[in-house]
This record gives structure tokens, sequence and C-alpha cells, in this order.
């Protein structure tokens, strides 16, 4: 052995270490393999913007904008790692893992204004909402002469959590600008009166189930809180408000619920249809091309710690279809092998030594693996770019991200790995044996 392979084989057993330590341990914070919806279940949403107020130069900055709002408002719901992108021009797909929220929950994330304040209506004016209180309009004052609704848009994001004197719960918010002229006009006309505030269709309630609606006493200019609320809805609406409004309404487009049960059933299957396929190809290796299929079935163990590590530490959402690419990436790095092997096979019945035959099949096969592996290339940049716009589908760029991931370390273990280690038999008493690295050759 040279002292340059033994430099590469000390490498590749350092990356091979590092691999299984990453699908072992948590490293860089990654405590488990990233799931899609369909294997670990979940929420699907696609959220539709309405552009027609946007100039179109600035239309893609408001989408932008509306996703890492989305992203912020997602947080406080306790997903661990959310599915936020962009499909088109005016779509955000939501897709978020192990968890079950509500319809209200999905209308709130991608509402403009997430709570409204509201006061009684007279009985010949138009109600925006009804509930065992009274009927209730939006509370609205003047600002240069327009008439604006008074919401969360003119929180100022500093709304935190407190408690009052007697231990009770209270949001405190406070106005910007905009929002103390309204208020301050809105409480002057409603003193000894209530105003209810509405997140959404329904108002806020408090522990009993209530609408709160608290009495005026005192007009509220720059400052003012909610209280009556539970802990977790405080503390959710505390967070949510800290993070602004959106630029653009969206409305809910397409709305799956997945089952987990469903997705635990598609990993056993998965991973016992990938086991199988392992185990056949590398019975099929060993038996037909010997040692060299020995070492192109160590090669194997090789891709596979270093494939899943990547999809790790990336990283990668792994759906079906993801998985569908992987497995055939496998059948692909065992394609390379094949190539090699055919071609040492040529060299032996010229009459060359291991060494030779081994450096020429590997310099004479690479241009076919190269080529062939180019191509697939492109296809997966084809339908990952129509998955994340046209046709606007998770499964398809996942499917075309893991086969490519998966055909480029194929590449590097056939080209590398596998040469690496055949190299170790150059010079040995079994390099003489020419039959374990040449199988089946027909006789002259």
């Amino acid at each position: 052995m040279t002292r340059g392979n033994a430099v590469v084989l000390v490498i590749l057993l350092a990356i091979f270490a590092f691999a299984v330590c990453t699908l072992v341990y948590p490293l860089f914070g990654r405590e488990e393999m990233r799931m899609g919806l369909d294997l670990q279940g979940g929420i699907h949403i696609v959220y539709q913007a309405d552009l027609s107020g946007i100039e179109a130069e600035e239309r893609d900055s408001a989408m932008e904008g509306a996703k890492e709002i989305l992203s912020n408002r997602i947080n406080p719901l306790g997903v661990t790692e959310p599915i936020i992108q962009r499909q088109g021009s005016d779509r955000i797909l939501v897709e978020l893992p192990g968890i079950s929220i509500t319809n209200q929950e999905k209308e709130r994330l991608a509402r403009v204004d997430i709570l409204e304040f509201g006061e009684l209506a007279a009985a010949d004016e138009e109600a925006k909402w009804e509930n065992e209180l009274g009927r209730w309009k939006p509370a609205t004052g003047f600002i240069d002469g327009e008439e604006r609704a008074l919401t969360s848009r003119y929180f100022i994001e500093n709304t935190y959590v407190a408690r009052d004197d007697f231990g009770r719960l209270l949001l405190v918010f406070e106005w910007d600008e905009e929002g103390t002229q309204l208020s301050e006009q809105i409480t002057e006309r409603l003193i000894n009166q209530p105003m209810a505030i509405f997140d959404g269709d329904v108002a806020l309630l408090d522990d009993e189930g209530l609408p709160i609606a608290p009495i005026i006493q005192n007009i509220i200019t720059d400052r003012g809180q909610v209280e009556g609320l539970s802990l977790d809805e405080v503390t959710r609406l505390s967070n949510q408000l800290n993070f602004g409004r959106l630029p653009v309404p969206l409305t809910i487009l397409y709305d799956q619920t997945v089952s987990p049960i469903l997705g635990e059933d598609f990993v056993d299957m998965s991973l016992k249809a990938g086991m199988i396929g392992i185990i056949l190809v590398m019975l099929f290796m060993i038996i037909y091309y010997r040692l060299p299929g020995v070492i192109a079935s160590l090669a194997l163990v090789f891709y596979g710690a270093l494939v899943l590590a990547i999809f790790k530490l990336i990283p990668v959402t792994l759906t079906l279809a993801g998985l569908g690419g992987f497995i055939l990436s496998i059948g692909m790095a065992v394609d390379a092998n094949v190539l090699i092997f055919e071609r040492m096979k040529e060299e032996f019945r010229t009459g060359r030594t291991l060494g030779a035959a081994i450096e020429s099949g590997f310099n004479r096969a690479w241009t076919a693996i190269r080529d062939s592996n180019v191509t697939t290339f492109i296809v997966c940049a084809i339908l990952y770019g129509l998955g994340s716009s046209i046709v606007a589908s998770a499964p398809v760029m996942g499917f075309a991200l893991t086969l490519f991931i998966g055909v480029a370390v194929s590449m590097f273990t056939a080209i590398v790995v596998t040469r690496t280690l055949l190299r170790l038999f150059v010079g040995t008493r079994l390099a003489r044996k020419t039959a374990l690295f040449s199988a089946h050759q027909e006789k002259k």
C-alpha cells in the first residue's frame, strides 16, 4: 500500500466515523432525522396571497415579508422544525409535522390583524360579531379625516405578560402613534361602556369561557392591558402579537391533516424494503464479482452512512418520495461499481497485473459514470425546479433532492472508496489469485 493510498484510507475512515457518530448522537443540535408529513403526520396548508393592492415591483418583497412573519407566528405553537416556503408567485406552503391545530388557529396565522376591538352596535346598525353580551361592530376613530378600525396592527412590538396586585394575568400592550390617537378617541367615547376584543370571528374568552369585554373606566392613550386570559392563551398571544402584521392578506387555498399512524406504517415498510434491497444487492455483488463484490458492499455501507448523515445535518425532510429517491440511488451506486468491475475483467483478459487492471478499469469507466450521473443531475434539477414553482409539490422536491445527494455520494464512493480499498490488495499474495478479482471469465 502506497503512502498516498494510506492517507486517503485514514481520511475515509475518519469520514465514516463522523457519519456514524452523526447518526447515533445529536451532533450540531440535530437529535433525530427530520421526517415529512407523510411519515410523521401533521398539518399541510397552502396559503394564497392577495397581491392586487401591491405594486408589481414590490410583490416579491411583500411575499418574503409574509413568509417571515408566518414563520415567527408559528414558532409559539411549539413546532420544532416547520417547513415554510414560497410556491410560485403568490402562494406559501406551510407544513407543521407532528402537531394538530384548530381551524381557528390556521386562520389566525394568516390574519393581517390578530386582534380587533369592538363596541356595541345600535339596533339599526350592522353588526360584525354577535355573542351573549350583545351585537358588536368594529370600534373606529378618525386619523386625518379617514375612519379606521382599532386593531392590533397598531401595537408596538413589545407586548408582554404581567400580573396585577391580585396575581391576575395581564396582556400588556403599547400603541404606536396612530393607535394612540384612535384609542384616545374611542375610549373617551366609550367611558362606562364595554369594549370587546375579538380574535377573528370569535371574542377572546376568559378562564370561565365568557367573552372578555371590560368596562372602559378611563381614557386609554398610549398603553393598555387585557385581563382574564389563561396562561397558555396570554403567552401565545403575546408572542404572536410581537411579530408584526402581514403585508398582504392570506387565505387558505388547501388544507390537509395527515395521520401519524399512517406515517409510522410507511416508515416501517420503507425500512423493510430498503434493507431487503440492500441485502439482495450485496449478495449479488459478492456472488458474481467475488472479492471486488465484497469491497463494493463495504463501500455501499459507507455510502448509506454518509448519505443519511448528510440528510440529518442539512437537514433534508424525508418523505415517502424522498425515501424512494434514496433507495433508487443505492441501485445507481452499484451501477458504477459494475461498470468498473467489468472494465477490470477486460483488462485481466489482456494479461495485465491487478494494479494495472484497477487503474485502467477505473480510468476507462469514469467517462461513462460521469456522463450518466450528469444526466441524472440535470433531471434532478428540473424536478426540483418544477416542484418548487410550477407543480408546487413538496414530494417532488424531496425526491429530486434525495436522489441528487445520493447520486453525488455514489460517485464519490465508487471512484474513491472502492478504488482505495482495492489498492490495499496490490502487491499482496491475494493479488496473484486473479480468480478472486475477475469472476465468470469466459474460457479462451
